[in-house]
């Protein structure tokens, strides 16, 4: 029951969060498939195959703070795999970078995307590659706070909104980034959503005031500045995260 409960209790995140977060094109040649886990485990493994420039999709239900392991098994050196989060167009884990294995620390609540493809010379000459993932998604979820404890804006998953100082990626000068906190609890932990130009979403998870994931696959890092949080992406994107927002007044 208490695994019912969590998933019925995602399913409504998930909801309120497709209201605000753009979902990523769907292609006519990506086939999709839902994991679900045997009752009482948090293992699954699943099998497929691709041909040419079409692809697989696995998508799999699991919240912040979750650990997602995948590991790829396949004759075909070419086959790849990335990892995508709720509401993203990027990618937070890429297989022709990072291999065949993914180990990730999820920064949101919601269904995560396995895209499973070939690279582009193999899918020009139109190979085929059966393939298998295992898939575990380990580790005590970080809930938000109900809202009887930290009002949420309404029609949103956030407990607060705000217009926060931020340096956007590709050289872009500093500005103003649109921001909603999903407050984990009163110590800092909580994940931030930010909206910016040219489409920008960055999902950023903090524990402790301290950014240990993030929905792109790029390096991350924080350090205090008075009270604030900045976020630091790749040394190319700064968030600048008031203490006051991430825990509340």
């Amino acid at each position: 029951m208490r695994t019912l409960r969590f998933v019925h209790g995602l399913l409504f995140a998930a909801c309120l969060h497709a209201a605000i977060a753009s979902a990523a094109p769907a292609s006519p040649s990506v086939k999709a498939h839902d994991i679900q886990f045997a009752p009482g485990t948090s293992r699954a493994e699943v099998s497929g195959a691709v041909k040419g420039y079409e692809s697989q999709d696995f998508r799999l239900m699991a919240a912040a703070g979750q650990t997602l392991q995948v590991n790829l098994k396949s004759r075909k050196g070419a086959l790849q795999f990335n990892v995508i989060s709720p509401g993203s167009n990027e990618a937070m884990f890429i297989g022709e970078t990072a291999g065949s294995k993914a180990s990730l620390v999820l920064p949101m609540d919601g269904v995560y995307t396995i895209r499973t493809y070939l690279m582009r010379s193999a899918a020009r000459r139109n190979e085929s590659a059966p393939f298998s993932l295992a898939v575990s998604a380990t580790g005590a979820p970080l809930p938000a706070l109900p809202g009887a404890q930290d009002a949420k804006v309404s029609g949103t998953p956030f407990h607060a909104t705000a217009s926060l100082r931020c340096k956007p990626p590709y050289g872009a000068a500093v500005t103003q980034c649109e921001a909603g906190v999903i407050r984990r609890g009163h110590d800092g932990t909580a994940t931030v959503e930010v909206r910016g130009p040219n489409q920008l979403l960055r999902q950023i998870l903090l524990v402790k005031g301290r950014a240990v994931a993030s929905n792109v696959a790029l390096k991350i890092d924080s350090k205090r500045e008075g009270d604030t949080v900045v976020v630091d992406i790749d040394g190319q994107e700064r968030y600048v995260l008031p203490d006051a927002f991430l825990s509340g007044g």
